[in-house]
């Protein structure tokens, strides 16, 4: 039976409402974060808890707390004298007809506060094992053993963000939703690996620091390496289905724009750039790299000032020093052609960066590489918009990058291709998601229009105040996010989730694996089985 936790006392719509909590009932029973009902027939509020206050019926009674030893005085007070107070925000309710809607009224006084069951998380979070395929378990919520389901189609129509300071986990929160999307097949991915934490294996952090599956190896045949640096990954036990190399010529002067902080590029330098790409077009890096024994008199030909030009060619120089790019024209169309060729037929692609994972290289890849696949698929649309045919419909894709703060800053956010995307949303089904331990770093209007949060423990408040840009019920928000442990515990809140939520997350162990390779792991028992029969 599910015992009443307290009673309504106080409230209003806007604030949240006061309960008192019954005598008896355990402090760690009443959590902020935690998921409450209260039962006002003939409806229903489900709840957040937000804060929780210790009362006292009369101010002396603190001036002069029993002792230890003056047990029945402690029992007396505390049967009707002190209590606690929990201070909770519905934010959904059912109604008379049975449906889940905004909260509109509140209960009355003494209507009864409960924790929420089974039947009420399923309710307003969905089932993961609905032929829709269109919920995936991420998580349970406090004490609670019953899973909580993001909604993916809500998911993969706009952008989305996983935050959290380090060491809490959002690499592998970001695994959980990646693996949900591809196995669930409701988007196919496009994943910046930074630092080799998607594709093969990586390790898990704590006693014993073990290793888990990456992506790549819970779906061999979903998912397809390409690789900056084919020597690192198979040196940690894989093999890249496509090896990236790239001319000169497919880094733009826009692909620089993004690198102006990290390269300290003044702004004359970034003119120069554009004078060069006006008179060279695609050739202009070439030229550039080229003219290092004359660069006074190219610049006079340009135009330029040679100090602007110098300074730009000693910024850019590093490029020569990668062994992925390459003076000669051809290249970057093929890696292109394959890397479109695999997202149309719906296989997620990771990019390795191996050993060259410095902030230059991410920066300038991932903005090469998205450049032109954005350009790709606003063609796609637009022949889409034009002949209005399903086949012709391009598939969803989504775009995961670390680090977003980098790209997504005030300065580069109005001119890198990100935020393009990040304004555009699902309009030409191209979205992000983004993980960054930083997201006071991130344009506040990007910030605005990401769609679903999942946000691990934040302290800085600015980063706090930042990840709630955009969000309902931000004031009572801020309490649970400052309370959540620093592992293994996130606030769902956005657009794929009804109500905010905290949750428990998912395990990343062999239950999941089993879980995301149901018939996979049926195979490899079938299997083990004949061989036990026959030795």
């Amino acid at each position: 039976m599910n015992t009443a936790l307290g009673t309504v006392v106080a409230g209003s719509l806007s604030e949240g409402l006061t309960v008192r909590i019954n005598p008896g009932i355990a402090l760690e029973h009443i959590k902020t974060g935690k998921f409450l009902t209260v039962e006002c027939p003939p409806y229903k509020f489900f709840s957040l808890v937000t804060d929780l206050r210790l009362e006292v019926t009369h101010p002396d009674i603190v001036l002069f707390p029993p002792t230890e030893g003056e047990t029945l005085l402690r029992n007396s007070l505390l049967q009707r004298h002190v209590y606690m107070t929990a201070h909770i925000k519905p934010m959904l309710m059912l109604d008379a007809h049975g449906r889940i809607v905004p909260v509109k009224t509140i209960p009355g006084h003494f209507s009864s506060v409960f924790s929420a069951q089974a039947a009420d998380i399923a309710l307003i979070f969905g089932d993961e094992h609905e032929a829709s395929r269109r919920y995936f378990n991420v998580g349970t919520p406090l004490d609670m053993p019953t899973p909580v389901c993001i909604d993916l189609d809500r998911l993969t129509e706009r952008s989305n963000g996983i935050f959290g300071k380090t060491g809490t986990g959002k690499t592998f929160l970001t695994r959980v939703v990646l693996a949900g999307l591809i196995k669930q097949q409701k988007a196919v991915n496009l994943i910046f690996d930074m630092h080799g934490e998607y594709g093969i294996q990586a390790r898990r952090e704590g006693a014993g620091q073990s290793f888990v599956k990456g992506l790549k190896s819970l779906f061999p045949d979903k998912v397809v390496i390409f690789s900056l640096d084919p020597t690192s990954t198979r040196r940690r036990g894989g093999a890249p289905d496509v090896i990236i190399t790239l001319p000169y010529q497919a880094i733009g002067v826009e692909d620089i724009l993004s690198l102006q902080s990290e390269l300290n590029l003044h702004s004359t330098a970034l003119e120069a750039a554009h004078l060069i790409a006006a008179r060279y077009k695609n050739d202009w890096l070439s030229m550039l790299l080229s003219s290092g024994d004359r660069l006074k008199e190219f610049a006079n030909e340009l135009g330029a000032h040679p100090e602007s030009i110098a300074a730009l060619y000693r910024k850019i120089k590093r490029v020569e020093r990668l062994p992925f790019f390459s003076s000669t024209p051809q290249g970057f169309e093929n890696v292109i052609d394959q890397l479109m060729g695999y997202l149309a037929r719906g296989i997620n692609v990771i990019i390795e960066f191996g050993n060259y994972n410095s902030a230059f290289c991410y920066l300038l890849i991932a903005n090469i590489i998205t450049r032109r696949i954005h350009e790709e698929y606003v063609a796609r649309t637009e022949r889409f918009l034009g002949s209005q045919r399903l086949q012709d419909e391009p598939q969803k894709l989504m775009i995961t990058i670390e680090e977003a703060h980098k790209f997504l800053n005030p300065q580069a956010a109005s001119q890198t291709i990100f935020g393009v995307i990040a304004r555009e949303m699902r309009k030409y089904y191209v979205s992000l998601l983004v993980v960054d331990q930083r997201p006071s770093g991130i344009d506040s209007e990007i910030l605005s229009q990401i769609g679903t949060k999942i946000v691990a423990q934040l302290n800085d408040e600015k980063d706090i105040a930042a990840v709630l840009t955009g969000t309902s019920n931000a004031v009572h928000m801020r309490t649970v996010l400052a309370s959540l442990d620093s592992k293994k515990q996130a606030l769902l809140l956005g657009h794929a989730v009804p109500m905010p939520v905290v949750v428990q997350t998912r395990e990343y162990d062999e239950a999941f694996y089993q879980a995301m390779n149901a018939h996979q792991a049926l195979d490899t028992l079938q299997a083990q089985q004949v061989i036990d029969e026959l030795f």
